[in-house]
C-alpha cells in the first residue's frame, strides 16, 4: 500500500495499535506481543471479509483469493517497513554509528 492510497487518519490508527503493542512489551517479551497482534490481525480480517460474504459459501469459495490478498499486502507492507529500517538503522534504534 503506498501512502497515497491511505486516508489521513491511517498512520494515527497503525500508530494507536503500535502503541498498545508497546504498552504490553512492559509485561511480555516482543515475540508474544507480535503473535498476538498477527493473531488479532488475522481474526479481524477473517471477521471482516465475514461480514462482507454474501453467505457461508461465498465466504468458503473466496478463501483462497481472501488468502492470496492479506498474504500480498502483509509481504508488500513488511518490506516497506523492513528497508525503512535498514535504512535508518540507528537513527530508529537510537544507535550511535561507529
Amino acid at each position: 500500500m503506498s501512502k497515497n492510497q491511505v486516508d489521513e487518519n491511517f498512520y494515527q490508527r497503525a500508530d494507536e495499535m503500535i502503541n498498545l503493542a508497546n504498552k504490553q512489551l512492559e509485561n511480555i517479551d516482543y515475540g508474544r506481543v507480535s503473535a498476538s497482534m498477527m493473531f488479532a490481525c488475522a481474526r479481524f480480517n477473517a471477521f471482516m471479509t465475514a461480514t462482507k460474504a454474501e453467505d457461508q459459501t461465498h465466504l468458503a469459495d473466496s478463501k483462497q483469493l481472501i488468502l492470496d490478498y492479506f498474504v500480498k499486502e502483509y509481504e508488500k507492507m513488511l518490506k516497506q517497513n523492513l528497508e525503512e529500517y535498514i535504512d535508518n538503522f540507528d537513527q530508529y534504534l537510537g544507535r550511535k554509528k561507529n
